[in-house]
């Protein structure tokens, strides 16, 4: 398996000609004919075309201080990616990252879930992949779409489109922890299930490791918050891949309260040995 954190050649150029379909310039708001398309389709684009504007400043910054590139790209993505919004889908709230948060989602029947750059340590790390863009899209009680884009590895995976799960685990398994927060448990659980532990950034670089057969668990109990997984995780489960809460409970979002601490995404052969594992180890 490639090292999660290296970042493949061409990556920029592959992003950026996919990018020509969304918008005449690395900045410009997203065509009017986007307006058209389905809310899916439309998290995929928004997703995407931000990880072009952030490849791009990534370029422009390269001798930049680390802190200056991670404020001006979450700042740029979350100004595209809410601009894009407020043009195409006026009617519906938006619950981002970097911006305030505006209690009237609550009442709303539609509101998109971002992040604009999950994984900043990263993206200011020179070469490094893990870090993507997600957009989500809550509607009346559950996630309806999502899309997380990848720009340091090129492809944006979409809720409509998702990508197809090997069909066999890892020997040992693969189970993912962020590099800054692990569990306190991580090396416990993984002894008690037969697992190898494999740091690295982004929750959504992490959940589509999952999917894509990288990696075969992501367990995060350290303190999230409902953007750094509404995307990922309408992904995951339209792979065919388990998503819960750490004691099983299911993952639910627009709350008032946006704070979700811990999180579950694996092959959903795992679901119930995993639980039961992490159950004991968190006692």
């Amino acid at each position: 398996m490639p090292d999660p954190g290296s970042e493949p050649a061409g990556a920029a150029s592959r992003a950026a000609t996919v990018s020509a379909e969304s918008s005449r310039g690395p900045e410009s708001p997203v065509t009017s004919r986007l307006s058209c398309e389905s809310d899916p389709e439309l998290a995929r684009l928004l997703a995407t075309h931000a990880g072009v504007i952030l490849l791009r400043l990534r370029g422009t910054l390269r001798a930049a201080p680390p802190e200056r590139l991670r404020a001006e790209g979450d700042q740029r993505a979350h100004e595209f990616l809410t601009a894009a919004l407020r043009r195409l889908r006026p009617g519906d709230a938006v619950l981002s990252e970097e911006g305030a948060d505006d209690p009237r989602r609550l009442e709303a029947h539609r509101v998109w879930i971002i992040d604009p750059l999950d994984g900043t340590r990263e993206y200011a790390e020179p070469h490094r992949s893990d870090w993507a863009v997600h957009v989500a899209l809550w509607e009346r009680g559950a996630v309806v779409a999502g899309a997380v884009a990848l720009p340091g590895l090129g492809p944006t995976f979409s809720s409509e489109h998702p990508p197809t799960v090997p069909g066999q685990p890892h020997k040992p398994l693969r189970m993912l922890i962020s590099r800054s927060r692990p569990p306190a448990y991580a090396a416990a659980l993984a002894e008690r299930i037969g697992a190898e532990l494999v740091p690295m950034g982004s929750a959504g670089a992490k959940t589509m490791a999952v999917a894509r057969g990288e990696a075969d668990l992501y367990v995060h109990d350290g303190g999230q918050y409902e953007w750094d997984s509404a995307a990922p995780v309408a992904v995951a489960l339209a792979a065919g891949l388990h998503a819960s809460r750490v004691d099983g409970a299911p993952l639910r979002y627009n709350n008032a309260d946006p704070y979700q601490p811990d999180l579950l995404v694996c092959r959903p052969e795992l679901a119930e040995r995993t639980l039961a594992a992490l159950a004991a180890v968190r006692t």
